[in-house]
């Protein structure tokens, strides 16, 4: 069977390194945050697509998340039949890099490029590749290796949020679908699935069992769904809605809505999905996108907000009717609405777009991109202006966008103190609602408020400005007034935080610990480290009549699949070996039975009695074609 090898570029990456800027590890911090310095939450993002894949494939296969050049030598001295390299345009370089390294320490490897780097001709790619994904990689990949297309199966990917170098939060990714029919004329992700949805989750309440097994891993978990305008759907989104209100449990979801799929629901609707953060394209006030019709943005972002829903407004700077004075008022006009979180990118053509095939057709692109392709793949980032505009200057663009940044956060200070007024609001506007939903909407604003009092003091003592630190302490007063003072743990925890973030302050300053180690996943895949080795002891194949296989997943977790036939006394050898691993070892473990086609009456009950002690470290999948009797009561349902 082929070995594969799924990686991103190598770090390190930056502008220190050569790249433009906002190329990185993390969107917050390098195009939303940018400005905010120590008080900007931290999250690496990991290349989420090569995880989806690997989930999906039926080869063994490793996935590497940023390795340094020594380490991605290191896996390809394994010799895998074949490497794929994850890329976009403005990292083109470093993948020239990768498959370089690829060529010269595992010739006989195929390469495989995707991502929407892959928006760049044949003719430009062939050089660096075999093979090329313009497409959902997971089913590529299955007619590449002549596997068997199956149901897709969705893998769990955890980020990780950092304020002050300390992590406070994980949120559980959710991969809902891909494209996006509004086919903004700038738009990558729009055109580069000719403006098709490519649902990945069908419907609201798949969407929904994805969350319980986050869930089952931290039950105040949140979540992210990844879907270019999640909301556009009603009937998907109002079935997710069902589940979660039939659940009982206040979730707090972000997810990717236009204001032409918001304006379809009511406030309670969008609170009752467990949504309390959007990300909101307000572009400019005359750019006329379709998606931009529905209620007035005002009106929604206010009602938004006052119900302690979190928006991230993404505007474009540059756009062919504005001019410095356009850009300033529409700039007022939006933290007027007080957002969360702000965005502000140059209009820019990007190859497969319409803008770009206008741009190219008129001679508008800047004659130095023109004559050196690499320069301008480099650039396509959103802060750099490529384009010839009708009354302004490059320098006048890039220099308003920076004025962009720098005043949402002198006019509405840090956006982590933004969030908390934000919840604040929709405590106090729905801690005593009739409706029962809202309620525990309420209380889980009042749980994160509270989880936040530790960065008041270091807000009121390191902020820049005295009118931001004021308006820091002030917050502080409202949040003690609504919901208590601070206890003894909380104020010794304030004082740890100002340390932190002092050293955090400092950290930045020397560009010390700005680069994630190798996050290494594998699936499938035999030469393990310690954990994978004691786990793969399991009898491979039983005389029973059923076949064992395990993986190595992201977060200490081992993944025991089981397939063909279950007797009894096969189910007893697999459950002790199983109980034994538990009993030594750390890990949590999803046992899959997905692939069981018959099971002997009392082979579940065996495998139930065996491993009860461990219930709380195990997750259960099973086939609805299969009645796994006890086991539904003791395990946590993984799907």
């Amino acid at each position: 069977m082929s070995r594969i090898l799924l990686t991103s570029v190598c770090r390190p990456l930056g502008e220190r390194y050569g790249d433009a800027p906002s190329v990185g590890y993390e969107l917050l911090f390098g195009q939303v945050t940018r400005k905010q310095g120590l008080f900007s939450p931290r999250a690496n993002h990991v290349q989420f697509s090569l995880e989806y894949i690997a989930e999906n494939l039926q080869a063994p296969t490793t996935v590497l998340h940023y390795p340094s050049r020594r380490e991605l030598i290191a896996e390809l001295c394994k010799h895998p039949q074949y490497v794929g390299i994850s890329f976009v345009l403005s990292t083109f370089h470093r993948m020239k890099e990768a498959a370089a390294l690829v060529r010269r320490y595992s010739p006989d490897s195929k390469i495989i490029l995707g991502g929407y780097g892959t928006v760049l001709s044949d003719e430009e790619l062939a050089p660096w590749s075999d093979f090329i994904c313009r497409e959902e990689g997971a089913l590529f990949m299955q007619r590449l290796l002549g596997e068997r297309e199956a149901p897709q199966r969705h893998p769990v990917v955890i980020s990780r949020l950092r304020v002050f170098n300390r992590e406070v939060s994980r949120t559980g990714m959710i991969f809902g679908g891909l494209g996006c029919p509004n086919g903004c004329d700038f738009c990558c992700t729009s055109h580069f699935f000719k403006r098709k949805h490519i649902r990945l989750l069908d419907t609201g309440r798949d969407i929904y069992r994805v969350i319980e097994r986050y869930q089952e891993i931290e039950p105040e978990m949140s979540m992210v769904i990844l879907d270019e305008d999640f909301l556009l759907n009603r009937k998907r989104a109002l079935e997710l809605r069902d589940c979660v209100v039939a659940g009982g449990r206040a979730l707090s979801i972000f997810a990717f809505a236009s204001i032409k799929a918001i304006s379809q629901y009511t406030v309670t609707e969008i609170l009752e999905m467990g949504i309390d953060g959007l990300w909101i394209g307000y572009e400019g006030t005359r750019s006329g996108y379709a998606k931009q019709t529905g209620r007035p943005v005002a009106e929604l972002f206010r009602e938004l907000r006052e119900h302690g829903i979190s928006v991230l407004a993404s505007m474009i700077v540059g756009l062919p009717y504005q001019t410095p004075e356009v850009i300033e008022e529409e700039l007022t006009g939006l933290l007027d609405l007080h957002p969360t979180l702000s965005q502000f990118l140059i209009y820019g053509p990007t190859p497969g777009t319409p803008f770009y095939e206008q741009v190219m057709s008129e001679n508008r692109l800047h004659r130095d991109l023109v004559d050196d392709r690499k320069t301008y793949y480099r650039n396509c980032t959103g802060f750099k202006a490529m384009v010839t505009h009708p009354s302004m200057r490059p320098a006048e663009i890039e220099t308003a966008q920076e004025h962009c940044f720098s005043e949402d956060l002198r006019r509405l200070g840090p956006s982590m103190f933004r969030s908390v007024e934000t919840w604040l609001l929709g405590y106090n506007r729905l801690k005593d609602s009739e409706n029962p939903n809202l309620r525990r909407k309420a209380e889980r604003f009042a749980f994160e408020t509270r989880r936040a009092y530790p960065i008041f003091l270091a807000g009121k003592t390191l902020a820049r400005g005295r009118e931001t630190r004021q308006r820091i302490a002030a917050l502080e007063a409202k949040a003690h007034a609504a919901l208590g003072t601070p206890t003894m743990s909380e104020s010794i925890s304030s004082i740890a935080a100002l340390g932190l973030a002092a050293w955090t302050g400092l950290t930045l300053k020397l560009g010390l610990f700005q680069h994630p180690r190798l996050t290494r996943s594998t699936f499938r895949v035999a030469d393990e480290p310690l954990a994978s080795r004691v786990w793969r002891k399991l009898r491979g194949a039983d005389e029973e009549g059923h076949h064992v296989e395990v993986e190595l997943r992201q977060g200490s977790t081992i993944r025991v699949s089981v397939a063909g036939t279950l007797s009894v006394a096969g189910a007893e050898r697999l459950a002790a070996e199983l109980a034994e691993n538990l009993r030594r070892r750390k890990e949590r473990l999803v046992l899959d039975f997905e692939r069981i086609v018959q099971a002997e009456s009392e082979a579940f009950e065996r495998v139930a009695e065996l491993l009860r002690e461990y219930a709380g470290r195990i997750r259960l999948v099973v086939p609805d074609t299969i009645d796994p009797g006890p086991l539904l009561g003791l395990f946590a349902l993984e799907v």
